[in-house]
């Protein structure tokens, strides 16, 4: 795709990879509109010349609106960037865990669902764009101490094949950015490993700007994880990363 000249829709994108991902697509030329919750972090982003826009991917009703607002103002919108999402810790023992997996749910997997079905008839209708969803290493390659996050990533994952199928002749590409650890809000601290966030979209950045666009946006390190089942050493990963159960309070 060509990330010089979009008009892009990050929702999500507040903070972290989302916030980066905004600053490079303006950077190579592209108008920015910038989704989310946090209304100190949108004014700060708005400071820097981006468009912004309210959003909760949890409730109906803010979709709606900022659908209506962002097209008011940018009817030329051709790509749209579905990242809001939560990680948290559930121990499966205890049914207490069962609020975080609901909440989990609705943010990553419907709330994409949500943001998708708002802007894809805009996009169908130009006949042209780009969908970039948001799962995760994790999705192939799940981390014990966070199920419901592995499976709202694998649901996302799943979601965009479809969709992709489904919207094959329309002129609408869906592209799944699949980020491995990555060296933000303090994952730096819990992950020695974690790709650093500048080194990280500085490839993603390579990868979107190829011609065809991957379907899926792989970085170098997250490719163990996308392919430890095809390699056959998926059981052997699982076993490693169930070691980290032991941060779960009263393991």
């Amino acid at each position: 795709m060509n990330i010089t000249s979009r008009t892009v829709l990050i929702v999500g994108g507040t903070s972290g990879i989302g916030r980066e991902l905004a600053r490079r697509f303006a950077a190579a030329g592209s108008t920015v509109v910038v989704g989310g919750r946090n209304p100190e972090a949108l004014a700060q982003l708005a400071a820097e010349g981006f468009g912004t826009t309210e959003l909760d991917v949890t409730d109906d009703g803010s979709v709606t609106r900022a659908r209506d607002a962002v097209l008011a103002q940018h009817p030329d919108l051709d790509t749209v960037v579905a990242m809001s999402g939560v990680m948290l810790l559930e121990d499966l023992r205890d049914p207490a865990h069962f609020e975080a997996a609901r909440a989990t749910i609705d943010t990553n997997l419907v709330g994409t669902i949500r943001v998708v079905d708002a802007f894809t008839p805009h996009l169908i209708e130009r006949g042209t764009g780009t969908i970039i969803t948001v799962t995760s290493g994790i999705a192939f390659l799940p981390f014990p101490p966070m199920p419901t996050y592995a499976a709202s990533k694998a649901g996302v994952h799943a979601y965009s094949e479809a969709l992709r199928a489904q919207l094959d002749g329309t002129g609408v590409e869906v592209a799944e950015l699949v980020p491995p650890a990555v060296a933000t809000a303090g994952q730096d601290q819990v992950n020695p490993h974690a790709l650093p966030l500048d080194a990280f979209v500085t490839e993603v950045m390579q990868l979107l700007a190829q011609d065809h666009t991957p379907n899926e946006i792989l970085v170098e390190r997250v490719k163990m994880h996308r392919w430890a089942e095809r390699d056959g050493s998926y059981t052997e990963l699982v076993a490693q990363r169930s070691q980290a159960l032991a941060m779960l309070p009263g393991r």
